[in-house]
């Protein structure tokens, strides 16, 4: 690579994230129905002592997320807690750039070191899949609540016809159960791979995930439930905050399957938001009126969640030399 195009990535990549991203967030909030109501629920709920504990929430999620990226890196490199957590911001203002977040790792991977990139981008691949399994099998558990054992006669799978329900519980099912086998079975996976002399050079930089028992894995499953206990409470708490007053459980399972169909519906992250106030309110429409509260509900998670992190990161990664001269 010329000494010119490291001096242009190092110098203005970083900036150039900033800029569109914060470009692309104003918009996404102009653009919302209801924009002034909304910010000003948003407003008189400053002094609400829940809302201070979801913001505090975020600072947990976003930790265990950091933890669990420093134990899988930890087979290619040490990584220290502080910079795991720098590296997971980083890949969040990426991944709001990227459809279904797939740019994640490209954040993350700047704080490793050049040698250990490419075996790093499949660690957030294992990473990925772990967060997206404890999704899939919440939501597909939160499918049989709505479907079975919801108390409310139009209840939100029930108004599905019944054989659309069914299916669409068995289809989630099975995708989880495939996931999970491929999960778990993710070194065996390579070891079939090196047999194949076409393959070799993709083995040789996933080969790392060979290094991974089930215990390891069962390990990083648990920090990602977590993880996904954590925003799931925050958002229970924030709907509270907003006066949506559903039952905690039922709030739960709503959320769960919630954010089921944010993992299988195509989105870019900062052009999401339209998404998800709709999704949640074709959720939660069946068992409460309070359509604005729903919607400054999914736009403050949004915030909270996706939006502070981003932009940190972005501001992270001016202070990235990302390509580094070879004598450094």
């Amino acid at each position: 690579m010329s000494k010119q195009i490291k001096i242009l990535i190092n110098w203005f990549l970083g900036p150039l994230i900033f800029i569109v991203l914060s470009w692309s967030l104003v918009l996404q909030i102009k653009n919302q129905p209801d924009l002034e109501m909304r910010w000003q629920q948003i407003r008189q709920s400053w002094q609400h002592p829940l809302l201070w504990i979801v913001l505090i929430l975020m600072l947990v999620n976003w930790g265990v997320e950091a933890r669990k990226w420093q134990v899988l890196v930890q087979h290619v490199q040490h990584f220290s807690f502080l910079k795991a957590f720098k590296s997971v911001l980083s890949g969040c203002s990426i991944t709001m750039l990227t459809p279904n977040r797939i740019g994640e790792y490209g954040g993350r991977i700047l704080y490793v070191e050049e040698g250990n990139r490419i075996k790093a981008i499949s660690l957030t691949i294992v990473g990925s899949i772990s967060q997206l399994l404890v999704t899939l099998l919440m939501g597909c558990a939160g499918l049989v609540f709505l479907r079975f054992f919801s108390h409310s006669s139009e209840g939100g799978i029930a108004v599905l016809p019944e054989l659309w329900g069914n299916v669409l519980i068995w289809l989630s099912v099975t995708i989880t159960v495939v996931l999970t086998l491929f999960y778990l079975r993710i070194g065996w996976l390579v070891r079939m791979m090196e047999k194949v002399p076409a393959l070799q050079k993709v083995v040789t930089h996933i080969k790392v995930l060979d290094e991974f028992d089930n215990i390891q894995l069962i390990r990083i499953l648990s920090l990602s439930f977590g993880r996904y206990m954590v925003f799931v409470l925050q958002y229970i708490l924030l709907l509270q905050v907003m006066d949506v007053h559903l039952g905690y459980g039922l709030s739960f399972w709503l959320i769960a399957v919630f954010y089921l169909v944010l993992a299988v519906a195509p989105t870019i992250g900062f052009i999401e938001l339209p998404i998800r106030v709709s999704a949640c309110w074709a959720l939660m429409k069946f068992y409460t009126p309070n359509e604005l509260g729903v919607g400054t509900a999914a736009l403050g998670i949004w915030l909270i969640n996706l939006v502070i992190p981003a932009i940190i990161g972005s501001l992270l990664i001016l202070s990235i030399k990302i390509v580094k001269d070879k004598n450094e």
